[in-house]
Protein backbone atom coordinates (compact mmCIF):
# COMPACT_ATOMS: atom_id res chain seq x y z
CA UNK A 1 0.00 0.00 0.00
CA UNK A 2 2.85 2.22 0.78
CA UNK A 3 4.22 1.89 -2.31
CA UNK A 4 1.32 2.41 -4.51
CA UNK A 5 0.87 5.81 -2.17
CA UNK A 6 4.20 6.97 -3.57
CA UNK A 7 3.58 6.17 -6.98
CA UNK A 8 0.01 7.81 -6.79
CA UNK A 9 2.05 10.94 -5.67
CA UNK A 10 4.57 11.08 -7.90
CA UNK A 11 1.94 10.66 -10.50
CA UNK A 12 0.15 13.77 -8.94
CA UNK A 13 3.06 15.85 -8.98
CA UNK A 14 3.87 14.90 -12.33
CA UNK A 15 0.54 16.31 -13.57
CA UNK A 16 0.76 19.05 -11.61
CA UNK A 17 4.35 19.79 -13.02
CA UNK A 18 3.35 19.16 -16.94
CA UNK A 19 0.23 21.20 -16.55
CA UNK A 20 2.43 24.03 -14.93
CA UNK A 21 4.95 24.20 -17.83
CA UNK A 22 2.26 23.24 -20.21
CA UNK A 23 0.42 27.17 -18.68
CA UNK A 24 3.44 28.78 -19.14
CA UNK A 25 4.94 27.54 -22.29
CA UNK A 26 0.85 29.11 -23.13
CA UNK A 27 1.34 32.27 -21.61
CA UNK A 28 4.67 32.93 -23.78
CA UNK A 29 2.57 31.99 -26.70
CA UNK A 30 4.53 28.74 -27.68
CA UNK A 31 2.94 25.76 -28.71
CA UNK A 32 3.82 22.85 -26.15
CA UNK A 33 5.04 19.56 -27.37
CA UNK A 34 2.06 16.92 -28.11
CA UNK A 35 1.83 13.57 -25.61
CA UNK A 36 2.05 11.68 -28.57
CA UNK A 37 5.53 13.13 -29.34
CA UNK A 38 6.88 12.95 -26.26
CA UNK A 39 5.22 8.84 -25.64
CA UNK A 40 7.56 8.41 -29.32
CA UNK A 41 10.42 9.76 -27.70
CA UNK A 42 9.96 7.70 -24.41
CA UNK A 43 9.35 4.25 -26.14
CA UNK A 44 12.41 4.78 -28.72
CA UNK A 45 14.33 5.58 -25.32
CA UNK A 46 12.85 1.87 -23.47
CA UNK A 47 13.37 0.16 -26.68
CA UNK A 48 17.13 1.63 -26.54
CA UNK A 49 18.05 0.40 -22.97
CA UNK A 50 16.12 -2.63 -23.06
CA UNK A 51 18.22 -3.88 -26.13
CA UNK A 52 21.59 -2.52 -24.48
CA UNK A 53 21.04 -4.45 -21.30
CA UNK A 54 19.78 -7.35 -22.78
CA UNK A 55 23.09 -7.69 -25.14
CA UNK A 56 25.48 -7.23 -23.16
CA UNK A 57 24.13 -9.67 -20.28
CA UNK A 58 24.48 -12.26 -22.21
CA UNK A 59 27.42 -10.84 -24.67
CA UNK A 60 29.80 -14.20 -24.47
CA UNK A 61 27.58 -16.27 -25.23
CA UNK A 62 26.97 -14.15 -28.59
CA UNK A 63 30.44 -13.90 -29.02
CA UNK A 64 31.29 -18.00 -28.92
CA UNK A 65 27.41 -18.40 -30.93
CA UNK A 66 29.03 -16.27 -33.71
CA UNK A 67 32.50 -18.57 -33.88
CA UNK A 68 31.01 -22.00 -33.94
CA UNK A 69 28.53 -20.82 -37.00
CA UNK A 70 31.88 -19.61 -39.62
CA UNK A 71 34.65 -21.46 -37.95
CA UNK A 72 36.59 -23.42 -40.80
CA UNK A 73 34.78 -27.17 -40.44
CA UNK A 74 38.39 -28.28 -41.03
CA UNK A 75 40.22 -26.90 -38.18
CA UNK A 76 37.95 -27.08 -35.01
CA UNK A 77 38.87 -24.52 -32.29
CA UNK A 78 35.33 -24.15 -30.86
CA UNK A 79 33.93 -27.29 -29.48
CA UNK A 80 30.90 -26.40 -27.25
CA UNK A 81 29.93 -24.00 -24.78
CA UNK A 82 31.91 -24.61 -22.09
CA UNK A 83 34.94 -25.71 -23.67
CA UNK A 84 34.54 -22.47 -25.96
CA UNK A 85 34.05 -20.11 -23.39
CA UNK A 86 37.66 -21.35 -21.71
CA UNK A 87 39.29 -21.51 -24.92
CA UNK A 88 38.77 -17.45 -25.68
CA UNK A 89 39.47 -16.93 -21.75
CA UNK A 90 42.84 -18.88 -22.05
CA UNK A 91 43.74 -17.16 -25.17
CA UNK A 92 41.79 -13.84 -25.37
CA UNK A 93 41.03 -12.99 -21.85
CA UNK A 94 38.48 -11.65 -20.34
CA UNK A 95 38.20 -8.58 -22.79
CA UNK A 96 37.95 -11.13 -25.86
CA UNK A 97 34.61 -12.38 -24.12
CA UNK A 98 33.22 -9.32 -25.01
CA UNK A 99 34.87 -8.50 -28.15
CA UNK A 100 32.69 -6.54 -30.70
CA UNK A 101 29.81 -6.05 -27.99
CA UNK A 102 30.41 -2.34 -28.19
CA UNK A 103 29.58 -2.27 -31.86
CA UNK A 104 26.75 -5.06 -31.20
CA UNK A 105 25.55 -2.09 -28.66
CA UNK A 106 26.05 0.51 -31.14
CA UNK A 107 23.89 -1.61 -33.51
CA UNK A 108 21.33 -2.77 -30.73
CA UNK A 109 20.27 0.50 -29.27
CA UNK A 110 18.73 1.76 -32.26
CA UNK A 111 17.74 -1.59 -33.47
CA UNK A 112 15.62 -2.18 -30.52
CA UNK A 113 14.12 1.70 -30.35
CA UNK A 114 13.05 1.03 -34.02
CA UNK A 115 11.75 -2.62 -33.04
CA UNK A 116 9.63 -1.86 -30.79
CA UNK A 117 8.37 1.79 -31.68
CA UNK A 118 7.42 0.13 -35.12
CA UNK A 119 5.15 -2.73 -33.19
CA UNK A 120 3.72 -0.29 -31.44
CA UNK A 121 2.65 1.41 -34.14
CA UNK A 122 1.89 -1.37 -36.67
CA UNK A 123 -0.05 -2.85 -34.58
CA UNK A 124 -2.49 -0.28 -33.58
CA UNK A 125 -2.72 0.63 -37.75
CA UNK A 126 -3.24 -3.03 -38.42
CA UNK A 127 -5.89 -3.01 -35.09
CA UNK A 128 -7.53 -0.03 -36.49
CA UNK A 129 -7.78 -1.86 -39.96
CA UNK A 130 -9.05 -5.14 -38.86
CA UNK A 131 -12.08 -3.29 -36.40
CA UNK A 132 -12.87 -0.99 -39.37
CA UNK A 133 -13.16 -4.09 -41.76
CA UNK A 134 -15.28 -6.29 -38.39
CA UNK A 135 -17.12 -3.59 -38.08
CA UNK A 136 -16.13 -4.17 -34.35
CA UNK A 137 -14.70 -1.60 -32.34
CA UNK A 138 -13.43 -3.71 -29.47
CA UNK A 139 -11.95 -6.19 -31.63
CA UNK A 140 -8.70 -7.19 -30.26
CA UNK A 141 -5.69 -8.20 -32.12
CA UNK A 142 -5.31 -11.81 -32.95
CA UNK A 143 -1.88 -13.79 -32.63
CA UNK A 144 -1.60 -13.98 -36.46
CA UNK A 145 -1.76 -10.27 -36.77
CA UNK A 146 0.59 -9.50 -33.68
CA UNK A 147 2.94 -11.95 -35.78
CA UNK A 148 2.59 -9.62 -39.07
CA UNK A 149 3.29 -6.91 -36.78
CA UNK A 150 6.73 -7.87 -35.49
CA UNK A 151 7.55 -8.87 -38.58
CA UNK A 152 7.13 -5.45 -39.72
CA UNK A 153 8.90 -4.23 -36.89
CA UNK A 154 11.77 -6.56 -37.41
CA UNK A 155 12.65 -6.15 -40.65
CA UNK A 156 11.95 -2.14 -40.32
CA UNK A 157 14.91 -2.23 -37.25
CA UNK A 158 16.98 -4.60 -39.41
CA UNK A 159 16.62 -3.04 -42.53
CA UNK A 160 17.75 0.53 -41.06
CA UNK A 161 21.35 -1.29 -39.22
CA UNK A 162 21.86 -4.11 -41.58
CA UNK A 163 25.43 -2.57 -42.03
CA UNK A 164 26.68 -2.33 -38.44
CA UNK A 165 25.37 -5.79 -38.22
CA UNK A 166 27.71 -6.81 -41.05
CA UNK A 167 30.88 -5.15 -39.36
CA UNK A 168 30.24 -6.40 -35.98
CA UNK A 169 30.05 -10.01 -37.25
CA UNK A 170 33.38 -9.40 -39.18
CA UNK A 171 35.08 -7.76 -35.22
CA UNK A 172 33.79 -10.86 -33.76
CA UNK A 173 35.46 -13.68 -35.10
CA UNK A 174 38.29 -11.65 -35.63
CA UNK A 175 41.30 -13.69 -32.98
CA UNK A 176 44.74 -12.48 -32.13
CA UNK A 177 45.88 -14.92 -34.77
CA UNK A 178 43.95 -13.14 -37.11
CA UNK A 179 45.96 -11.63 -39.96
CA UNK A 180 44.38 -8.38 -40.18
CA UNK A 181 42.43 -6.41 -37.62
CA UNK A 182 39.57 -4.26 -38.02
CA UNK A 183 40.68 -1.49 -35.47
CA UNK A 184 36.79 -0.62 -34.77
CA UNK A 185 33.33 -0.31 -36.05
CA UNK A 186 34.30 2.62 -38.17
CA UNK A 187 37.49 1.08 -39.54
CA UNK A 188 35.71 -2.01 -40.33
CA UNK A 189 32.91 0.14 -41.92
CA UNK A 190 35.15 2.28 -44.27
CA UNK A 191 37.55 -0.53 -45.33
CA UNK A 192 34.33 -2.72 -46.08
CA UNK A 193 33.23 0.31 -48.53
CA UNK A 194 36.96 0.82 -49.72
CA UNK A 195 37.72 -3.38 -51.01
CA UNK A 196 34.05 -4.28 -51.25
CA UNK A 197 32.46 -1.73 -52.03
CA UNK A 198 28.40 -0.36 -50.62
CA UNK A 199 26.80 -3.62 -51.24
CA UNK A 200 29.17 -6.04 -49.45
CA UNK A 201 27.20 -3.84 -46.70
CA UNK A 202 24.30 -5.77 -46.82
CA UNK A 203 25.70 -9.10 -47.69
CA UNK A 204 23.12 -11.68 -46.02
CA UNK A 205 20.19 -9.57 -46.20
CA UNK A 206 17.65 -11.65 -48.00
CA UNK A 207 18.38 -14.83 -45.65
CA UNK A 208 17.92 -11.73 -42.63
CA UNK A 209 14.82 -10.50 -44.01
CA UNK A 210 12.79 -14.32 -43.97
CA UNK A 211 14.48 -15.29 -41.11
CA UNK A 212 13.03 -12.26 -38.82
CA UNK A 213 9.52 -13.00 -40.18
CA UNK A 214 9.47 -15.87 -37.79
CA UNK A 215 11.81 -14.95 -35.39
CA UNK A 216 10.79 -11.11 -34.16
CA UNK A 217 7.48 -12.46 -35.73
CA UNK A 218 6.58 -15.53 -33.62
CA UNK A 219 8.46 -13.32 -30.11
CA UNK A 220 6.33 -10.40 -30.24
CA UNK A 221 3.03 -12.98 -30.78
CA UNK A 222 3.81 -15.49 -28.66
CA UNK A 223 4.64 -12.72 -25.63
CA UNK A 224 1.21 -10.87 -26.01
CA UNK A 225 -0.38 -14.17 -26.34
CA UNK A 226 0.91 -15.76 -23.69
CA UNK A 227 0.32 -12.40 -21.26
CA UNK A 228 -3.28 -12.27 -22.70
CA UNK A 229 -4.07 -15.73 -22.01
CA UNK A 230 -2.83 -15.59 -18.48
CA UNK A 231 -4.56 -12.20 -17.75
CA UNK A 232 -7.62 -13.86 -18.75
CA UNK A 233 -6.99 -17.49 -17.85
CA UNK A 234 -5.26 -16.85 -14.47
CA UNK A 235 -4.07 -20.45 -14.07
CA UNK A 236 -1.60 -21.45 -10.51
CA UNK A 237 -3.10 -17.92 -9.45
CA UNK A 238 0.25 -16.57 -11.30
CA UNK A 239 -2.08 -13.37 -12.07
CA UNK A 240 -3.86 -10.98 -9.51
CA UNK A 241 -5.70 -7.94 -10.84
CA UNK A 242 -4.88 -8.27 -14.20
CA UNK A 243 -1.13 -7.62 -13.51
CA UNK A 244 1.27 -10.03 -14.30
CA UNK A 245 4.85 -10.02 -12.30
CA UNK A 246 8.05 -9.84 -13.35
CA UNK A 247 8.63 -13.29 -12.92
CA UNK A 248 5.90 -13.88 -14.97
CA UNK A 249 7.13 -11.42 -17.21
CA UNK A 250 10.14 -12.67 -17.61
CA UNK A 251 8.88 -16.46 -18.31
CA UNK A 252 6.64 -15.23 -21.11
CA UNK A 253 10.06 -13.89 -22.59
CA UNK A 254 11.78 -17.19 -22.60
CA UNK A 255 9.00 -18.69 -24.07
CA UNK A 256 8.67 -16.35 -26.95
CA UNK A 257 12.62 -16.57 -27.08
CA UNK A 258 12.72 -20.17 -26.99
CA UNK A 259 10.29 -20.55 -30.10
CA UNK A 260 11.62 -17.98 -32.32
CA UNK A 261 15.19 -18.67 -32.61
CA UNK A 262 15.09 -22.48 -33.05
CA UNK A 263 13.09 -21.51 -36.34
CA UNK A 264 15.02 -19.38 -37.66
CA UNK A 265 18.22 -20.33 -36.27
CA UNK A 266 19.44 -22.23 -39.98
CA UNK A 267 18.95 -18.65 -41.75
CA UNK A 268 20.95 -17.08 -39.04
CA UNK A 269 24.14 -19.62 -39.87
CA UNK A 270 23.46 -18.93 -43.63
CA UNK A 271 23.67 -14.88 -43.27
CA UNK A 272 26.79 -15.38 -40.79
CA UNK A 273 28.16 -16.92 -43.38
CA UNK A 274 27.34 -15.35 -46.42
CA UNK A 275 28.83 -11.87 -44.15
CA UNK A 276 32.40 -13.45 -44.36
CA UNK A 277 32.68 -13.88 -48.63
CA UNK A 278 34.70 -11.54 -49.99
CA UNK A 279 36.98 -10.79 -47.03
CA UNK A 280 40.22 -10.32 -48.75
CA UNK A 281 42.32 -10.93 -45.11
CA UNK A 282 39.64 -13.04 -43.26
CA UNK A 283 40.08 -14.03 -39.73
CA UNK A 284 42.07 -17.54 -38.95
CA UNK A 285 38.71 -19.07 -37.41
CA UNK A 286 37.47 -18.57 -41.07
CA UNK A 287 40.46 -19.81 -42.78
CA UNK A 288 41.59 -21.87 -40.59
CA UNK A 289 45.14 -20.72 -40.25
CA UNK A 290 45.53 -21.27 -43.97
CA UNK A 291 44.64 -25.12 -43.93
CA UNK A 292 41.98 -26.83 -46.14
CA UNK A 293 40.21 -23.95 -46.56
CA UNK A 294 36.60 -24.06 -46.86
CA UNK A 295 34.24 -22.83 -49.82
CA UNK A 296 33.49 -19.48 -48.60
CA UNK A 297 32.47 -18.22 -52.20
CA UNK A 298 28.47 -18.59 -52.66
CA UNK A 299 26.11 -17.02 -55.02
CA UNK A 300 23.10 -16.50 -53.11
CA UNK A 301 21.07 -17.89 -50.44
CA UNK A 302 20.14 -21.14 -52.01
CA UNK A 303 23.77 -21.93 -52.73
CA UNK A 304 24.77 -21.27 -49.31
CA UNK A 305 22.28 -23.54 -47.98
CA UNK A 306 23.55 -26.49 -50.70
CA UNK A 307 27.17 -26.08 -49.85
CA UNK A 308 26.92 -25.61 -46.10
CA UNK A 309 25.05 -28.96 -46.17
CA UNK A 310 26.63 -30.45 -48.89
CA UNK A 311 30.41 -30.36 -47.25
CA UNK A 312 29.43 -30.23 -43.34
CA UNK A 313 26.19 -32.24 -43.16
CA UNK A 314 22.79 -30.77 -42.39
CA UNK A 315 23.79 -30.24 -38.74
CA UNK A 316 25.77 -27.62 -39.57
CA UNK A 317 23.11 -25.48 -40.01
CA UNK A 318 22.78 -25.66 -36.02
CA UNK A 319 26.14 -24.80 -35.26
CA UNK A 320 26.22 -22.77 -32.27
CA UNK A 321 22.46 -23.76 -31.15
CA UNK A 322 23.48 -24.28 -27.46
CA UNK A 323 25.12 -21.31 -26.64
CA UNK A 324 22.27 -19.91 -28.82
CA UNK A 325 19.80 -21.05 -26.98
CA UNK A 326 21.23 -20.79 -23.20
CA UNK A 327 21.48 -16.69 -24.70
CA UNK A 328 18.32 -16.04 -26.43
CA UNK A 329 16.33 -17.14 -23.59
CA UNK A 330 17.44 -14.62 -21.03
CA UNK A 331 18.19 -12.12 -23.50
CA UNK A 332 15.23 -11.82 -25.08
CA UNK A 333 13.11 -12.11 -20.87
CA UNK A 334 15.48 -9.55 -20.08
CA UNK A 335 14.66 -7.27 -23.09
CA UNK A 336 10.89 -7.42 -22.88
CA UNK A 337 11.07 -6.79 -18.85
CA UNK A 338 13.67 -4.01 -19.28
CA UNK A 339 11.39 -2.00 -21.87
CA UNK A 340 8.12 -2.42 -20.02
CA UNK A 341 9.58 -1.47 -16.63
CA UNK A 342 11.54 1.54 -18.25
CA UNK A 343 8.47 3.02 -19.94
CA UNK A 344 6.36 2.13 -16.45
CA UNK A 345 9.62 4.47 -14.63
CA UNK A 346 8.81 7.25 -18.03
CA UNK A 347 5.13 6.67 -17.80
CA UNK A 348 4.22 5.85 -21.10
CA UNK A 349 0.94 3.56 -21.51
CA UNK A 350 2.00 0.18 -22.31
CA UNK A 351 -0.98 -2.08 -23.06
CA UNK A 352 -0.80 -1.39 -27.33
CA UNK A 353 -4.77 -1.71 -27.98
CA UNK A 354 -6.23 1.23 -26.31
Amino acid sequence: MASEDVKTSESAVTTIVNLAGEAKLAREGVKAPSYAVLSICKSLVAGGVAGGVSRTAVAPLERLKILLQVQNPHNIKYNGTIQGLKYIWRTEGFRGLFKGNGTNCARIVPNSAVKFFSYEEASKGILWLYQQQTGNEDAQLTPLLRLGAGACAGIIAMSATYPMDMVRGRLTVQTVNSPYQYRGMFHALSTVLREEGPRALYKGWLPSVIGVIPYVGLNFAVYESLKDWLVKAKPFGLVQDSDLSVTTRLACGAAAGTVGQTVAYPLDVIRRRMQMVGWKDAASIVTGDGRSKAPLEYTGMIDAFRKTVRYESFGALYKGLVPNSVKVVPSIAIAFVTYEVVKDILGVEIRISD
